[in-house]
């Protein structure tokens, strides 16, 4: 990987500074500290979410979508399933930038918003060929939290080789194509995202939370896994080592972990990862013994700093055949919480804090995406498996950490009833439940300097229009699905 610059390194570290000691300086009254801040929706298409019901004042706006005219790049189209994605204050100017993964397109945009987040000039940054793999969720690195950065980690998901890339979010656009950005010693498997802990969580460390979206297969035996890399060096990506997560007492199985249980955990490593295969790999976990989870979605780190930076939480979709469990494997989807032991990161404690097997179709319907913060966590549904019993669309839910309650928080607005606005997001006919999906919701409060603001990213699938075709130039993909992201303001902490 090229070297990022050193002059964007020491600016960007130097206004995020300036940016955090300003984030106390909110009104009693509630006043949002940066006053530039303007959330009104320059999109002409309306937000495709809707709060539900005990969450009526949340604030929602549209930022971006595909069907959107940047004034100072009119050709730019913001892709199709905009998923992994960061936010950063601009470190050559005033404004912000915001990097989006395109899943689908296997390509990374960069989108330019003015003081008033106003989105003002888009372009890529990796297109279809540098990409390579689908770009799931990511994780922008920056100094002030992870003690290295900026860099975007941008996982491979299409197949056990896939790897993580790791992309200058200031990088030149010439450089779209490029296959080279990838970062062997994180290992090869079908990833969802990379996640470094905070630089406070292991001090003197890199110590990256990896998710392996992986269902299990006689070809796949291994199934999902939770992988971690380490190194001894902050920043070092190249020369750590790579281990996943197993049961002390050695049982493989998923669902021999039942809710609200406690089971002792381990990392063990995967000797000389950074050159085996990914088919090799897949070999190794499984005759280490490490749990076999069904689809490693997402991770995320608790706020709050402290011991919060090494509480995890991470996701495990779910597979069925022909609608029927999987012995072994969740169904319906489960999100685990990993508490990491304060002196060795090689060590902890696993519980199972939500499933949706218990409420077949009706409760949590295969997790994907997490935001997690000080009090919540954000869980984000994939529902379009499309499994026959269930009820409802994709939701995301709010998890009370200290009640252990969990809420549908935000729901799909797909209007099956209105002829008009099937005409207008619907070209496919598509009615089944949960055939819209959510990418990455992020917290971008401390980045503009307003109170609990959050975006929120949606794959809109049926929506679809040869307008969207090619958004990268690359030509490696015929998807002409819309995206959308959103601004949701009000969001509990």
């Amino acid at each position: 990987m090229r070297q990022l610059k050193t002059k964007n390194f020491a600016l960007l570290a130097t206004l995020s500074l300036v940016m955090a000691s300003c984030q106390n300086d909110d009104n009693s009254n509630g006043t949002p500290v940066n006053k530039d801040i303007d959330f009104t929706s320059h999109s002409s298409i309306p937000p495709f979410v809707f709060p539900m019901a005990g969450f009526e004042d949340m604030q929602i706006s549209t930022l971006i979508t595909s069907a959107d005219q940047l004034s100072q790049s009119p050709t730019f189209v913001y892709g199709a399933q905009p998923d992994g994605a960061g936010l950063m204050k601009n470190p050559s100017g005033e404004g912000y930038i915001l990097i989006s993964n395109h899943e689908i397109l296997q390509a990374v945009s960069r989108v330019y918003l003015d003081k008033t987040f106003k989105p003002v000039k888009g372009e890529y940054i990796v297109d279809g060929v540098g990409g390579m793999t689908r770009l799931c969720s990511a994780t922008l690195a920056v100094p002030e939290i992870h003690g290295f950065g900026p860099i975007f980690l941008t996982a491979g998901e299409s197949g056990e080789e896939s790897m993580v890339h790791g992309i200058d979010p200031m990088g030149l656009t010439n450089d779209r194509s490029r296959t080279d950005r990838v970062l062997p010693a994180l290992g090869k498997a079908s990833m969802e995202n990379a996640v470094p802990l905070p630089k406070e969580a292991y001090q003197g460390k890199t110590v990256i939370l990896i998710g392996e979206d992986q269902s299990y297969a006689t070809s796949h035996a291994s199934a999902g896994q939770l992988i971690m890399y380490m190194s001894n060096t902050v920043g070092d990506l190249s020369n750590g080592k790579l281990y996943a997560l197993k049961r002390t007492d050695g049982n493989q199985v998923e669902t021999a972990m039942t809710l609200n249980n406690t089971y002792n955990v381990s990392f063990v490593e995967i000797p000389n990862a950074k050159n085996l295969t990914g088919a090799v790999i897949n070999t190794t976990v499984n005759n280490l013994g490490a749990i076999r989870f069904s689809r490693v979605e997402d991770v995320d780190y608790r706020k709050g700093g402290g011991s919060n930076s090494r509480e995890v939480y991470f996701t495990a979709t779910g597979q069925a055949t022909s609608n029927a469990p999987v012995d072994g494997y969740t169904m319906w989807g489960r999100v685990y919480r990993l508490k990491m032991d304060a002196n060795n990161p090689l060590a902890g404690t696993l519980e199972v804090v939500a499933e949706g097997d218990s409420t077949p179709g009706t409760g949590l319907i295969n997790p994907d995406n997490l935001c997690v913060t000080e009090n919540f966590v954000y869980i984000q549904e994939d529902g379009d498996s499309y499994y026959a019993a269930a009820q409802h669309d994709s939701y995301i839910w709010q998890y009370n950490i200290a009640t252990k309650q969990n809420k549908p928080w935000l729901n799909m607005n797909h209007k099956r009833t209105d002829a008009a606005w099937n005409s207008l997001y619907n070209q496919t006919g598509e009615m089944r439940f949960g055939s819209w999906e959510f990418g990455a919701m992020i917290d971008i409060s401390d980045v503009i300097g307003v109170p609990d603001t959050f975006m929120v990213n949606v794959h809109p699938h049926t929506w679809q229009k040869d307008a969207f075709l090619n958004a990268d130039g690359s030509g490696r993909s015929t998807n002409k699905e819309g995206g959308q992201t959103v601004i949701i303001r009000n969001v509990q902490r």
